[in-house]
């Protein structure tokens, strides 16, 4: 399936139906008065966030929305029915802003979560709800109310645990093959990755996390060059990144350093605080190092690059290194939401009972 993580769509609302003027008519009831009854409201527009669906492409090419208006008022103290609603299912992590202020208008983070991006019209009122003592054959109504219509942007960020950051051909899509079960499409040439590709990474039987492989980044990635930069936001709700880089590339005129520079450079345009997010780097393709040369080629490489935090070194073609990696991806997870889920410290003088 194609993947589109953009789409805009128009969405409207139903209009409540209008009020009745009617009266009682009867055989030898002279006076029956009034008995027109209100109109029903218009039908919703719902959203719900579907943990079936990875990708926006439905809305690609399904832009208008719109929920049935609701019945008018008839008479016999007939109420019209509501207007049918409409829920429109979408990927977890989808943002919905408005399209022409650009305001973030709602986020779908929980599957099944459940939100009204518009609501209906009320119903108008009848002549029945016009009677009083003073006022016994009322001919007033009134119309329904318009529904909300909304011009809409919706952005999908996947949610992952764990992002990857790296050249095209780096050994990204290789790397979330091996540990995972995503299987992207692996070539020996640049920017096989098109899309974002979703990896579950299995530690046990109940332990795991979620990795997710962008297309590769390239110096200037950050004013639109490549590919990378579109999908750079699906970075911003991860936990860690781990930098990958080729430590073993085809071309001799290529340093590694210069490259993991670039890509840090990109980060840190694109987003300051994805660029302040914990970073890892990992060293790939050493089964392409001679032995007797990886160490040397290793501490250059961190001098260089002037890298101080964690360093990996792995193959992920032959899955060496990987599995240490893995455990410790794992416990900084952990790690990370034991620190979310921490309760908050209550100040004393605000711990007793909520006024009622």
């Amino acid at each position: 399936m194609k993947f589109v993580d953009e789409a805009f769509i128009d969405i409207a609302a139903g209009d409540g139906g209008n009020g009745c003027v009617s009266f009682r008519h009867e055989k030898y009831k002279e006076f029956g008065g009034p008995n027109g009854g209100d109109g029903g409201r218009g039908g919703h527009v719902f959203a719900v966030a579907d943990p079936n669906l990875n990708t926006l492409v439905d809305f690609r090419y399904s832009r208008r929305h719109e929920a049935k208006r609701g019945e008018h008022g008839m008479g016999s103290d007939m109420f019209g029915a509501a207007g049918t609603d409409i829920t429109l299912k979408m990927p977890v992590g989808t943002i919905i802003t408005d399209a022409e202020t650009g305001e973030v208008l709602y986020e779908l983070l929980n599957p099944g979560e459940v939100i009204t991006i518009a609501k209906g019209g009320d119903g108008g009122f009848g002549n029945l709800r016009f009677k009083s003592a003073i006022n016994r054959a009322p001919r007033q109504k009134t119309p329904g109310w318009p529904g909300e219509k909304k011009n809409l942007k919706l952005e999908l960020k996947v949610l992952a645990d764990v992002g990857l950051l790296g050249m095209p051909n780096a050994g990204k899509s290789t790397f979330i093959t091996a540990v995972s079960n995503a299987r992207p499409k692996i070539a020996d040439y640049p920017f096989t990755t098109l899309h974002p590709n979703l990896g579950v990474v299995r530690v046990g039987p109940e332990q795991s996390f979620v990795v997710a492989d962008i297309p590769g980044l390239i110096e200037g990635a950050s004013e639109g060059a490549g590919l990378g930069h579109q999908f750079l936001r699906h970075l911003q709700r991860t936990r860690l990144l781990l930098h990958i880089v080729d430590l073993a590339p085809f071309d001799d005129a290529v340093d590694p350093v210069a490259q993991a520079k670039a890509i840090v450079n990109e980060l840190k345009k694109y987003d300051q605080q994805l660029y302040n997010k914990p970073r890892w780097l990992v060293l790939n393709k050493l089964d392409m190092v001679p032995d007797d040369e990886r160490e040397a080629r290793v501490k250059d490489f961190v001098k260089r690059f002037k890298w101080k935090g964690p360093v990996f070194e792995i193959s992920a073609l032959t899955r060496e290194g990987c599995e240490s990696l893995i455990h410790a991806i794992f416990r900084h997870v952990q790690s990370e939401q034991r620190t979310e889920n921490e309760p908050v410290e209550v100040d004393p003088r605000f711990a007793g009972d909520a006024p009622a």
